[in-house]
């Protein structure tokens, strides 16, 4: 069965960029629109404002000082740090020289970084800092030498003798004076770039095993950006704020591909530490952010209001659950009482409107929320604020997007229908298979996995779905990740965690069942939240480990396993758990970047616990292996208590 694709509106005027080139794109902008401001970047407490005019010269420049230092075509550029416009012009002038740029996670640590190297191969890197450089100069005890590391910020480095590092002021003055010699420099070279070109090489989360390269053409990338427009998923002239990971599919598409082809206003926070007031700064009109940052201001505000004054509680207790039946008599197509939209412009002007206002969402138009489930509370509670939130579907390998909710068909539990240009059907397995322009060609260097993720030509996404009733797409999770309990009964696990994470008080959980009588659930709590929760209970703690073994926060982690049982067919509810004494971390490889969980890792790392929740014990002694941010390893040693769910269907507290 296929679902029918979101209504396309009238053409715009530029319908024709799918054609173009990303940086091609940004060197017309700064022709046409050069005094039209492009970027802004906060330093030192001051947004710096970047005109189109400003980006092109800087793209073209730093294009060929990389020229000089004799990079060219199909080198790859290896960039590492945090959103900085430097980062970016970097990845742009990469693509004017017909090279690749490749981006990798900030926070990545010396195996995964060496990994990328030792695939990609590259001979140059972009790295924001000093950090960031001491992690590329480090490598060479692996092996993985770079011909030249370039720098962005120059602090700590004025006495590094390495003599392959430059700086980018360096690399800008040599590209000036190549400029002065060759005026038709850029020309020339904008002249050579191709739509069918790799505009970036990304690379999968690697839930199952190593990070897969993944190019993306300009022209991939451009045609899903058109399918968007074309959907109204975006709209000329948006101002968006870059704070994703830039090796993430999201930033590029929004804060690069999209940004030069609609010509967004981009602004980049200061810190990653200083998102939040930064975003309320900039006033974005286009807001994307996957559902735990959504949890994490919902939290934001739940605690300032406990915070606050018993008349602001009261205010706000009396507004919002009120906004939220609203919305959810809006979502089931219920009829809206005649008297709220009086109603609903009083509580915009008392409570929703200041709440949006300080989180920085008062300009938002559209908002998105993808890369898994979103809880229904967090949902509902945004909509019913006013924020226009909606749910997409996409992946690395098709530029982030394939499937969204047109704004009259919001729903609750699925991601929307496929955008124009883009072709989904299930198989007989439920997996999902998509086919579009926009689809990428195959993995960087791995002829076996690109063999194994196409099927007659359609790319197979390794997600099980389904169709609802109106043709909308219904994410169960993925389809290697299907088990089958020693009851015979089939599950997704990643259903039943999502389920567990929609609560505030669990950050994240690995339901495991397989083979085995029953399900049964490992939690890591929410630090912030459950210590919230302890301070007003008056529990006391030291440490994250002594506060997830305190028999009420097990009382706690109880009545939410069991509210999310009462949700859950009979055969699917949880039946044991433990909460863990560390948290799942992408340094510790439990995680992927992106915060997906890598199953073989977690069955194998904690096989004993998982023994135990099924050999009827009530408490286990563990020891486990932790990697520290100087990339020391240490064990830490604790009692784990393990608890049936007794089925109380107690309300939270």
């Amino acid at each position: 069965m296929r679902a029918a694709a979101l209504p396309a509106p009238a053409a715009a005027p530029d319908a024709g960029f799918a054609q173009d080139t990303i940086v091609g794109l940004v060197v017309g902008n700064a022709h046409r629109f050069p005094r039209r401001v492009a970027l802004r970047e906060k330093e030192y407490g001051i947004w710096q404002e970047y005109p189109w005019a400003v980006v092109g010269d800087q793209v073209t420049a730093l294009a060929a000082g990389l020229a000089e230092l004799g990079f060219g075509p199909g080198d790859a550029l290896l960039i590492l740090g945090d959103n900085r416009s430097r980062l970016y012009f970097g990845m742009l002038a990469a693509q004017l020289l017909r090279g690749i740029p490749c981006p990798v996670y900030a926070d990545a640590i010396q195996r995964e970084i060496a990994h990328v190297i030792r695939t990609v191969r590259p001979r140059f890197a972009l790295a924001e800092d000093q950090e960031q450089v001491d992690k590329l100069l480090e490598l060479d005890q692996d092996g993985a030498h770079l011909a030249r590391i370039l720098y962005d910020d120059p602090r700590g480095l004025s006495r590094y003798g390495a003599p392959r590092l430059e700086s980018c002021h360096r690399v800008l003055e040599l590209g000036r004076a190549r400029l002065e010699r060759e005026p038709d420099f850029g020309v020339r070279c904008l002249a050579a770039v191709s739509p069918d070109d790799v505009a970036v090489l990304l690379h999968s989360s690697g839930t199952t095993g190593p990070p897969k390269g993944v190019p993306l053409t300009h022209r991939q990338v451009l045609t899903a950006i058109h399918n968007g427009f074309r959907a109204g998923y975006f709209h000329e002239g948006e101002e968006i704020v870059a704070y994703l990971p830039v090796a993430w599919v999201g930033d590029f598409v929004f804060s690069v591909a999209a940004a030069a082809a609609l010509r967004f206003v981009v602004n980049i926070p200061e810190r990653q530490e200083t998102v939040l007031r930064d975003l309320r700064e900039a006033g974005p009109t286009l807001y994307f952010a996957p559902p735990r940052n959504w949890d994490q201001m919902l939290t934001h505000v739940q605690v300032r209001m406990e915070e606050s004054s018993r008349f602001k509680r009261w205010i706000y207790n009396t507004w919002m659950p009120l906004a939220v039946r609203m919305e959810k008599r809006k979502l089931r197509g219920e009829a809206i009482p005649a008297w709220w939209p009086l109603a609903r412009r009083v509580g915009e002007l008392v409570v929703y409107g200041p709440i949006k206002d300080q989180l920085g969402l008062g300009r938002v138009r559209r908002a998105y929320t993808a890369g898994e489930a979103i809880g229904e509370e967090t949902f509902l509670y945004f909509r019913a604020l006013g924020v226009n939130l909606k749910q997409f579907y996409g992946q690395t390998e098709n530029a982030g997007l394939t499937a969204a909710q047109p704004d009259d068909e919001v729903k609750l539990n699925t991601v929307g229908r496929p955008l124009p240009g883009v072709e989904v059907r299930l198989d007989d397995n439920g997996e999902i298979l998509i086919k579009a322009g926009s689809v990428f060609s195959g993995y960087y260097r791995n002829a076996a996995a690109t063999a194994a993720a196409f099927a007659d030509g359609w790319f197979r996404t390794g997600d099980a779905g389904q169709w609802d009733d109106d043709g909308h797409l219904i994410i169960l999770g993925r389809i290697d990740d299907v088990v089958t309990t020693a009851r015979g009964v089939r599950f997704v696990p990643q259903f039943i965690e999502n389920q567990l994470k929609f609560s505030p008080y669990i950050k994240e959980a690995a339901v495991v069942g397989g083979g085995r009588p029953y399900i049964a659930a490992m939690v890591c709590i929410d630090l912030e939240a459950v210590g919230h929760w302890a301070e007003l209970h008056g529990v006391a703690y030291t440490s994250y480990a002594d506060l997830s073994q305190k028999p009420e926060v097990y009382n706690l982690i109880e009545r939410v396993i069991d509210e999310v049982n009462g949700r859950l067919p009979a055969n699917l509810r949880v039946e044991r758990f433990v909460n863990l004494h560390k948290e799942f971390h992408p340094d510790d490889g439990e995680l992927t970047r992106t915060r997906k969980l890598r199953r073989n890792v977690i069955e194998e790392r904690y096989g004993a616990v998982i023994d135990a929740l099924y050999s009827g014990v009530q408490a286990l002694e563990v020891a486990a292996s932790v990697v520290y941010e100087d990339g020391s390893t240490g064990v830490i040693q604790r009692t784990l208590q393990i608890r049936d769910v007794r089925g109380s269907h107690a309300v939270l507290g």
